[in-house]
């Protein structure tokens, strides 16, 4: 029974999905009937597999003594697969009227639905060859739901998408042989599993290996200078973009870097060493870099969508300072932020869903029209900005924390970034608000303001919620960062 649970909210959504692909709902209301509970279904499946069951590992099918299709949920499993399941209920909420004004909803919410189950596997793969596997599902899943509208700017996008992430797969599956030939098994093993008798001889080449692999999963990660896919994918519609951005493609990245750097190849093995230095000066470039682009893109979703290129690497970048401090800080903002890009989207999503608006300067004067919108828009900004008691103060600090903690004079490199990087997310996201609240006294058109007002409560109520949380979780990071340490030591 507990192995079925394990199993259960990986197979459950995939099958469903599949199931809705050929269903043409008669209307809205009897569509929500359905996707609803499926989704939120799964999300108590995948809760009580966290939290409820005590299986071990599941092992599907097994090839060779290395080789296998398994299941398991560990600490890391835990933080990741909770927060996927919690954020895909809300996202489902708004995406109900966000969809009504792309069309296509029944085959939007059939993929929708599949990607959850995809997510789940890679959350809950006991090892290499699993995880991998459903890293590809993963792209194949979410493409339909990326070129959503399938004209010449989503099938543009969906091409960059699909050749940035066979570019990274095939990096990764590097990786993947060089450890089921050097490693004592392709199980995740907090420590790593590579065999001291086998390395010997060859350090530096599973060194090598080990970056290349790095790189092929910081694709999905947007590290650069593999980047460019996610600022196109933003022409997908708003609740693909801020699962992608925030939640399923990109944390999914960055949970398969974690997972090659601590329980793979194992910091022991790397710290030190010029493979450490590689992963964190690309960490701090693509931190700067981001947050540089974001200040300069007139854009709003693209702009969040190069604040998130930056913000990843400030997870990679505790993941790369290779001490249990940095893994705990990193995976913190990993919560963080995932809250708060998410809601920073919907934000943006209910203003080009109400107003067709896109650019910066088409707000003006917005905020007093649209106040939840921007009033849960300022109240997590100031969270990615990093004002203290705000969420995102407390993860950015325990990261330099960490780097400084480390004793690595290139994690000071690391610091410096994280600083510039404040400073700009300061710039670029204020310079929204502002625009906002205190519109430049000019002369606009009579229909300027024309149906611009918040959206109904589909979409405001998650707002709210999120928002919501986002401050209440910045009032308790320690008890976070507690969760965080316990799951690394595999007691959570």
């Amino acid at each position: 029974m507990n192995a079925f649970a394990t199993l259960l909210p990986v197979i459950f959504p995939i099958i469903a999905g599949a199931c809705l692909l050929p269903v043409k709902f008669s209307d809205r209301k009897a569509r929500e009937r359905v996707v609803l509970p499926i989704v939120v279904l799964n999300a108590i499946f995948a809760l009580y597999a966290i939290f409820g069951a005590k299986a071990g590992m599941v092992t599907l099918f097994q090839f060779s003594d290395k080789l296998s299709l398994a299941l398991q949920v560990d600490g890391m499993s835990k933080v990741f697969g909770t927060m996927v399941s919690l954020l895909w209920i809300i996202t489902t909420i708004y995406a109900f009227e966000y969809m009504t004004h792309e069309g296509h909803e029944d085959r939007f919410f059939a993929f929708f639905i599949m990607t959850f189950g995809v997510v789940v596997g890679i959350a809950f793969a006991a090892n290499f060859l699993t995880m991998y596997l459903f890293y590809e599902f993963l792209t194949l899943a979410t493409l339909p739901i990326v070129m959503h509208q399938f004209d010449n700017k989503a099938r543009h996008a969906g091409k960059m998408y699909v050749l940035y992430m066979m570019f990274g797969a095939s990096l990764a599956f590097i990786g993947f042989v060089f450890i089921l030939c050097y490693g004592t098994t392709t199980d995740f093993l907090y420590g790593g599993v590579l065999d001291p008798a086998l390395v010997a001889g060859h350090e530096e080449m599973l060194r090598l290996v080990f970056v290349l692999a790095f790189f092929g999963f910081g694709v999905k990660a947007a590290v650069f200078p593999f980047y460019r896919w996610l600022p196109k994918a933003s022409v997908a519609p708003t609740p693909v973009t801020a699962l992608l951005h925030a939640v399923a493609v990109v944390k999914s990245g960055i949970f398969a870097i974690i997972r090659l750097t601590y329980y793979a190849f194992g910091t022991e093995f790397l710290v030190g060493t010029w493979a450490q230095y590689v992963m964190l000066i690309a960490a701090a470039i693509t931190i700067v870099f981001g947050s540089t682009v974001a200040l300069r893109t007139p854009h709003i979703k693209r702009r969040f969508a190069y604040s998130t290129v930056s913000n990843l690497s400030y997870i990679i970048f505790g993941i790369a300072v290779m001490t249990p401090a940095g893994l705990a800080a990193g995976m913190l903002h990993m919560v963080y932020h995932a809250v708060i890009k998410i809601t920073l989207f919907f934000t943006a999503g209910a203003i080009l869903y109400k107003t067709h608006r896109e650019y910066l300067y088409e707000v003006e004067g917005f905020g007093r029209l649209m106040p939840v919108t921007f009033a849960t828009m300022a109240i997590t900004g100031l969270g990615l900005v990093g004002v203290p008691p705000f969420a995102g103060f407390h993860s950015k600090w325990a990261l330099a924390t960490a780097a400084v903690s480390s004793g690595n004079p290139v994690s000071y490199i690391g610091v410096v970034a994280l600083i510039l990087s404040a400073l700009l997310t300061a710039l670029y996201i204020f310079s929204i608000i502002i625009r906002a609240y205190f519109p430049r006294e000019k002369e606009y058109p009579a229909d300027y303001y024309h149906h611009v007002s918040d959206p109904n409560k589909y979409m405001t109520v998650p707002l709210v919620i999120l928002a919501i949380v986002s401050v209440i979780m910045g009032l308790m990071p320690d008890t976070l960062l507690g969760i965080m340490n316990d799951a690394i030591l595999g007691v959570l």
